[in-house]
């Protein structure tokens, strides 16, 4: 079930569009960070143009139905990559500009970045801790809505329990 938290003031719910655009700047942020783990840049183009639109919508000049064609094209991209880690910094991308329609798909991105680190080796909890950093920037009431929401969908991926 949804958080209605996360529900945009003009559906209906309290997320006013300048926390919603905090929100997609932290899901690019974790889909960026996730990429570091990738040893090659991006050649498949619907992630480097997912990302492209997540920023875009995040500074207003770009519109939810371009996101959710981006999301669609990213999610596709990661079916196609047979490597776990890169699959995963895919479904981060996509997870990310899918914000745009839905403000809780950044939860989204964080996790799937988690599950990149996993992939690569590296540590849940020092990825986690990476994650809570860069969730200063946001309201203080945000940022307990995205790591409580987190914690409880981290839940939900076996291999993302701490």
């Amino acid at each position: 079930m949804r958080e209605k938290r996360f529900i945009a003031a003009h559906r209906g719910g309290p997320l006013s569009l300048a926390h919603h655009r905090l929100l997609m700047g932290w899901a690019i942020a974790c889909a960026e960070h996730a990429l570091l783990l990738v040893n090659n840049p991006l050649t498949d183009q619907r992630l480097t143009q997912a990302l492209y639109v997540a920023k875009e919508w995040q500074n207003g000049n770009s519109g939810t139905g371009a996101a959710m064609k981006a999301a669609y094209g990213a999610h596709a991209a990661a079916r196609a990559i047979p490597d776990p880690v890169l699959r995963s910094v895919a479904r981060a991308i996509g997870q990310c500009v899918s914000t745009a329609h839905m403000a809780d798909h950044s939860i989204g991105a964080a996790l799937y970045a988690l599950k990149a680190a996993r992939y690569a080796g590296g540590s849940i909890n020092a990825e986690l801790a990476w994650q809570d950093a860069q969730l200063k920037s946001l309201p203080p009431a945000i940022a307990a809505l995205v790591l409580e929401t987190r914690s409880l969908k981290q839940q939900a991926f076996k291999d993302l329990r701490t």
